[in-house]
């Protein structure tokens, strides 16, 4: 039987950086008050002239360096993004598949919002499982800057731009295979989370542009009330699944949204700061980019060794939310 196994991380990280210090200067807020409600001191921005695809091509480039394979090998690219190059077509995926020159290869988007990864994560797996594919690449890759509105003091401040990138492959050794996936949606809780404008409902028009309906609006509270909530039992119900404890995970890497959930949920799981990778302060919310970027910041600490067991767990627009355990297994 065909296992998949998590072999790779990467990420690009934009070097440009915007901090509270420079939101004070365009909203009325202060690094004090932002700081206090989501715990970000910063975030990365990415250039004018770059889009999803660059910032997660570079991203791809060193998960593929990193799993030691060839660029022949991949034969599926996954990209999550709910910032895409372009609105419904051509693919962000397929975009990012000719900018690593990679042969014809079978490449889409997802979109699940912050829970992407995740989603993407669950994809590879099964792909690899049913035996279709072997090596699978998924990104995450967010431009969030470019659907902001920079005079909404509600959520301007909380996003930043970044991609992050792994290898997922198929392996004989069950040791090494991801353990479990839980992705979940409900879709009756639309309005808490969305860019109203440029879709099928409301196409793209003046008044659109006027009311800046293609940027991203949020409730904030009740956002956080559902999401410490729904987070917390989903990674229960996982771990119960698999006869596992808090005891057993090594890092605990949650969705990058809020340090106020990050740490609600922690405590809830008992799972301490020792265990818990916290990007939200330098990255601030890169949504389905978060979980990678924040992996692979304890990856380049020297963090995550191999045979570590990891815990993704993301909740976004959709509402969706989704969990993931894995050993971390790199080719030997």
């Amino acid at each position: 039987m065909a296992y998949a196994a998590f072999r790779s991380i990467g990420a690009y990280i934009p070097p440009k950086i915007m901090t509270n210090f420079d939101f004070e200067k365009i909203i009325d807020t202060s690094d004090e008050w932002i700081t206090k409600r989501t715990g970000i001191k910063e975030r990365r921005l990415a250039e004018d002239n770059e889009a999803s695809s660059d910032l997660g091509a570079r991203a791809a480039e060193q998960a593929i360096q990193r799993a030691g394979i060839s660029k022949e090998e991949i034969d599926l690219v996954i990209c999550a993004t709910v910032t895409p190059d372009y609105l419904c077509m051509p693919s962000t995926a397929c975009l990012i598949a000719s900018k690593l020159e990679l042969p014809p290869v079978q490449a889409f988007d997802i979109s699940a919002a912050c829970t992407g990864f995740v989603y993407a994560t669950s994809l590879a797996k099964a792909f690899i499982e049913s035996g279709m594919k072997k090596c699978v690449l998924i990104i995450g890759a967010e431009k969030y800057s470019s659907i902001l509105d920079y005079t909404d003091r509600s959520t301007c401040f909380i996003f930043g731009d970044g991609a992050g990138a792994a290898i997922i492959s198929a392996t004989d050794k069950k040791e090494e295979a991801i353990i479990d996936v839980s992705c979940n949606s409900d879709g009756n809780y639309d309005d808490l989370i969305q860019t109203p404008g440029g879709g099928s409902k409301n196409p793209c028009s003046q008044e659109v542009l006027d009311n800046k309906m293609a940027c991203i609006r949020m409730k904030g509270n009740e956002t956080f009330k559902l999401a410490v909530k729904t987070l917390t039992s989903d990674v229960k119900e996982l771990l119960a699944k698999n006869n596992l404890s808090n005891e057993d995970i090594t890092h605990f890497i949650p969705h990058q949204a809020n340090y106020r959930i990050i740490k609600a949920v922690g405590d809830a799981l008992k799972l301490n700061d020792k265990q818990t990778v916290v990007t939200v302060d330098k990255y601030g919310n890169t949504s389905a980019a978060s979980i990678p970027m924040a992996m692979n910041y304890a990856y380049e600490e020297g963090r995550i060794k191999a045979g570590d067991n990891i815990l993704f767990d993301a909740f976004g627009a959709g509402l969706t939310w989704g969990s993931a355990l894995f050993p971390f297994s790199p080719k030997k």
